[in-house]
């Protein structure tokens, strides 16, 4: 199967590491993942990436340099040790005071290669070779975009709309997000990544940060498209927990609307979330319905991190949850296979 994962930052590495796991443990069983694309969003306009993009106009480096290291070579001590050194490399940030401090150091070599190539693409292509990849890795557009939002609940007057703008700005609104939108406002999508959609088996939007991370996608016009008539199957992961800022206060379902909002004519074949994370399942169960094909499915499975502090999915139960959704031959249609692959902690819903 080819996979296309859409998305940016730790709700991107999280999905291309479940999608790795996938493509490497075939003793688990099907699917066979051959081929993995990420497509990243580029509207970071904070820390390391925000200022190459503002010093040299270029394309926010740091959400493509994480989605490499999530494909990349296997950790230090595992396989080949010079592959895991420069995944450690690029992933490493300048501490200090000087104009170095808090760069990773993977930022600063894709804006001297996208320098010196004059093209992102053949910037992070090289790049991956260096890393050892598994996959490709590249941007929803190839120029740097702005996000704009309407929010809500920022003066005296609750209903009073204010716009803002910027991806840090949105992330961090004490409002509420009503919608969002880029510009410019229709900008042109990367065309690998559009062909890399139509041609992929398999589409996963999501988890990350909802309104600055995982609905930029589809306001891209050629990618929303893509997505909207590619043949794969397509699953949206939903986010652990709300987040503060941008989305503080959602529900599961609320995330969902959300979706459905920006794109109201995308249909999906599943939508995946955290067990624990969903209060009232029929309450997503309907909201879903609208967005579901026709024998598409709500599934509830554990897939978050041990670690309470900071919600993560975790790769592996992410990876075991992706499985139990996907179509024959990926998983068996025996009513009795289907039991015993969901377990006790599995709660399945159909719409």
């Amino acid at each position: 199967m080819k996979a296309v994962a859409l998305g940016g930052g730790h709700g991107l590495h999280a999905t291309l590491s479940a999608l790795r796991a996938l493509a490497e443990n075939h003793a688990a069983g099907p699917p066979a993942i051959t081929d993995i694309t990420a497509v990243v969003t580029v509207a970071d306009d904070g820390g390391s990436s925000g200022r190459l993009r503002r010093e040299l106009g270029m394309l926010p480096p740091g959400d493509l340099r994480m989605a490499m290291a999530a494909l990349a070579a296997a950790p230090l001590g595992v396989g080949d040790p010079a592959g895991s050194l420069w995944v450690r490399l690029v992933q490493h940030r300048f501490g200090g005071t000087g104009a170095l401090a808090g760069h990773a150091v993977g930022n600063l070599l894709l804006a001297g290669l996208m320098d010196v190539l004059d093209d992102p693409v053949a910037a992070l292509d090289e790049v991956c070779r260096l890393l050892g990849v598994r996959g490709r890795v590249l941007p929803m557009s190839l120029a740097p975009l702005d996000i704009e939002a309407e929010v809500t609940g920022l003066d005296d007057d609750p209903g009073r709309a204010r716009r803002i703008r910027g991806q840090v700005a949105v992330a961090s609104t004490p409002g509420r997000v009503r919608r969002v939108w880029l510009r410019p406002e229709r900008p042109p999508a990367c065309a690998q990544a559009v062909a890399a959609v139509r041609a992929a088996d398999l589409v996963l939007l999501g988890p990350g940060s909802w309104f600055t991370s995982v609905l930029p996608h589809l306001l891209v016009p050629e990618l929303r498209e893509a997505l909207m008539d590619t043949a794969a199957h397509r699953v949206v992961v939903l986010n652990l927990a709300p987040e503060p800022g941008e989305t503080a206060g959602f529900s599961p379902e609320q995330h969902l609307a959300v979706l459905s909002q920006h794109a109201p004519g995308l249909r999906v074949h599943a939508v995946l979330a955290d067990v624990a994370a969903v209060a009232v399942p029929h309450r997503l169960d309907h909201v879903a319905r609208a967005m579901l094909f026709p024998d598409g499915r709500v599934h509830l499975a554990p897939v978050a991190a041990a670690d309470p502090a900071v919600p993560r999915h975790d790769p592996a139960a992410l990876a075991d949850a992706l499985r139990a959704v996907l179509p024959a031959p990926a998983i068996s249609r025996e009513p009795a296979a289907d039991a015993a692959a969901l377990g006790p902690d599995v709660v399945e819903r159909r719409t």
